[in-house]
């Protein structure tokens, strides 16, 4: 039978480890540049459509007086 404290700390080390994971993953994940440089899209930087403003972001105005 597994002590209760030992199986406790098992299964918090684990998540723990699993959290730690997570974070450096999360941390190491690259942004994408929207709005930079004044656009609202996202401008490809490398292959052959560099420059080209992709997907821009439309927001509607919900002042409609």
């Amino acid at each position: 039978m597994i002590d209760r404290f030992s199986h406790l700390f098992k299964s918090r080390n684990k998540a723990q480890t699993l959290l730690s994971k997570t974070k450096a993953l999360f941390s190491a994940r690259k942004e994408v540049a929207i709005n930079a440089g004044g656009t609202s899209g996202y401008i490809v930087k490398h292959g052959p459509n560099r420059g080209k403003v992709l997907a821009h972001t439309v927001t509607k105005s919900t002042n409609n007086w």
